[in-house]
């Protein structure tokens, strides 16, 4: 049985110390902000991003990696690791074409290697969750076929919200008119955000106050989650959201039976359409 290695890109926001821990490959995806062209958590880190957000009157362009640079990066990894069967996690193809790219990249070498590419569906730790997994698994020895199962248990029991503290960067974004955002502003509306089984994004819901925007999320999540069975929860923020995902954790702590618990970035390109002052939770299923 061959070695198995974990690819992902950029957009999982799995910290680069876990990712040299576990032998997780990362692809990045690009950003321009203000004509100056930069590699999503390479030679662009979450805080030095924010602060060039927040100045920039324009939305910062993102552009997804291209099938070369995943062929690349396949080949590098059978360089090293000869016979080694790939599994490479992308971002939701509803939100960028990196899934294609590295689905193209993967067919050129159909014929040398292994390699499964798979959708996430997500965004974030929406998947970065099954590529720690994933990775952590194979460091263990465990074959392909047990790996893509758990990663597709773990899909079929994570539950994400992001609360968007400001609607600036989703009015930049097109997602709301300038309207709507000055108003919504003005009333303290704060955005609750999923992302659905089929890849999209969608509104949970909009709730006036960021407390009752907390216990909304709580709410939500309790109607997949009892308050018995054991889960994990993953907390997640961009500048200026620490605070409000912390005061969240402590009221998903008080609600459920939360066993393992982590933290993490947004990175630059997600954290370029929620903004800053985002928090983010990610809550999956613990076997057993």
């Amino acid at each position: 049985m061959g070695k198995v290695i974990i690819l992902t890109d950029s957009t999982s926001d799995v910290p680069e110390k876990v990712r040299k821990q576990l032998g997780i490959e990362m692809v990045p995806l690009k950003i321009e902000i203000d004509g100056v062209g930069y590699l999503d958590n390479v030679t662009l880190d979450p805080g030095t991003f924010y602060e060039k957000l927040k100045a920039s009157k324009e939305l910062p362009r993102t552009s997804q990696p291209s099938p070369a640079e995943f062929m690349e990066a396949y080949q590098r990894i059978l360089q090293r690791e000869p016979g080694a069967s790939i599994i490479a996690f992308t971002l939701s193809s509803q939100f960028s074409g990196t899934y294609q790219s590295a689905l193209i990249a993967g067919s050129m070498l159909e014929e040398q290697a292994d390699i499964t590419v798979i959708d996430s569906k997500s965004a974030s730790y929406g998947f970065g969750v099954r590529v720690v997994r994933a990775a952590e698994m194979a460091q263990a020895g465990a074959s392909k076929e047990e790996i893509l199962e758990e990663a597709k248990r773990l899909e079929e029991n994570t539950e994400l919200y992001f609360l968007v503290d400001t609607l600036e960067y989703l009015q930049k974004g097109g997602r709301i008119g300038r309207a709507s955002a000055m108003i919504g502003t003005l009333l303290n509306i704060k955005p609750i955000l999923t992302i659905d089984r089929d890849g999209f994004v969608n509104s949970a819901d909009k709730i006036r106050g960021t407390k009752k925007a907390m216990n909304r999320i709580l709410d939500m999540l309790g109607e997949t989650f009892t308050p018995e069975e054991p889960v994990a929860v993953i907390m997640a923020w961009t500048s200026d959201g620490e605070e409000t995902a912390k005061n969240l954790h402590e009221l998903l702590q008080g609600r459920f039976n939360v066993r393992k618990t982590d933290d993490t970035f947004i990175g630059p390109v997600i954290g370029n359409y929620v903004g800053s002052g985002t928090a983010a939770v990610f809550m999956y299923r613990l076997k057993g």
